[in-house]
């Protein structure tokens, strides 16, 4: 097992990454100019809606971008070295070796003619090159690390004879075999039932505290986000709007996106029976046919002539806490006394 290391150690900075995906008649920016950290032995958080470029950001940085899509820019330095510079056997050595990703839906992500042994195995033989026994035998300390009951039966059989939330203990199994030093996790409590959820986060934070890796969580769950990260990036139209520790982010947050975020999760707090969700107002543009300005604006309150001319840079604070937004700009051209907290519920 690795020793658990320095938080104030930066394990991942990711530089202005850019991904776009390509046909005959356009370039569409999945990823455009991404920037964050991850510091050693934390969580970062990247929060946004479908099509925010969160999960196209994670398989950017496992470099597993296929055709058309293509990173066309930036820098991922990753214990000092640039992930994009890479050649593509160096990457395979990388891979589920020192960086380890949990997928989406572990029903279409393990090979259903294979045991779930067998496929935990794989790791063990190519990147420690053990045996067949000794691997399966890695196999099933992995699977009771991961607190599957009966390893031993478990190990023999086929992601189908398994709940879903054993198939996600398989996933997790999986991916920290090699004991990883960055864990990219992919909305792994998607499609589980509340209580099989919290498991599974609870476990990942365990096994994060005894192994001292870092982890990125891609997820759209604020709640997830709230429970689990120490940092948190929120994603739109492929850009980071704003970056900050998770406390301060909840309770400050600053972006008119962040805060319409928030918004929308109900609260347990009040009595909110009769009352309307709170909704973001609008839609997530067109990939394609991206705003001129900031790419909020057409959704924002705030939104003024400048916003919708101009985008806006990713300023930095005293604090390293960043945000994407003209309102806190010299150059801000709207009310001055706009108020972002105001649009928030009470």
């Amino acid at each position: 097992m690795t020793t658990k290391i320095e938080a104030n150690e930066t394990l991942l900075e990711v530089r202005d990454l850019r991904t776009s995906f390509f046909t005959d008649a356009l370039e569409v920016k999945a990823v455009d100019g991404v920037t964050f950290s991850v510091p050693k032995g934390k969580t970062l958080g990247i929060v946004g809606e479908s099509g925010s470029g969160k999960s196209i950001t994670s398989l950017s940085i496992l470099r597993l971008i296929q055709e058309p899509g293509k990173i066309i820019g930036g820098e991922m330095i990753f214990k000092g070295e640039n992930l994009v510079d890479k050649s593509e056997a160096k990457m395979r050595k990388i891979r589920g070796n020192e960086i380890s990703m949990i997928f989406q839906e572990p029903m279409t992500s393990l090979n259903p003619t294979y045991t779930v042994g067998q496929q935990i195995s794989e790791s063990f033989k190519i990147h420690e090159g053990l045996g067949k026994k000794e691997a399966l035998n890695r196999s099933i300390e992995m699977l009771k690390l991961v607190g599957i009951p009966s390893p031993e039966k478990r190990v023999h059989q086929y992601p189908h004879e398994l709940s879903g939330g054993m198939r996600q203990r398989v996933m997790i199994a999986m991916a920290l075999a090699c004991n990883p030093e960055l864990l990219i996790a992919d909305e792994p409590t998607t499609a589980l039932d509340v209580t099989i959820q919290a498991q599974i986060l609870e476990l990942m934070k365990d096994l994060q505290n005894r192994l001292g890796m870092s982890i990125i969580m891609i997820t759209h769950d604020l709640g997830v986000v709230a429970e689990t990260c120490d940092y948190v990036a929120v994603m739109y139209c492929g850009k980071v709007v704003e970056y900050a520790d998770v406390k301060t982010l909840f309770k400050n947050p600053r972006h008119p996106y962040t805060v319409g975020l928030l918004n929308s999760l109900p609260r347990h707090d009040q009595d909110t029976e009769d009352e309307e969700l709170y909704v973001i107002k609008g839609s997530v543009p067109n990939p394609a046919e991206l705003p001129k300005g900031c790419r909020f604006a057409p959704r924002c309150p705030f939104a003024s002539e400048i916003c919708k001319e101009r985008l806006p840079d990713l300023e930095q604070d005293e604090l390293g806490n960043q945000i994407r937004c003209w309102i806190y700009s010299d150059e801000w051209d709207g009310d001055p006394e706009v108020n972002v907290h105001a649009e928030r519920t009470s």
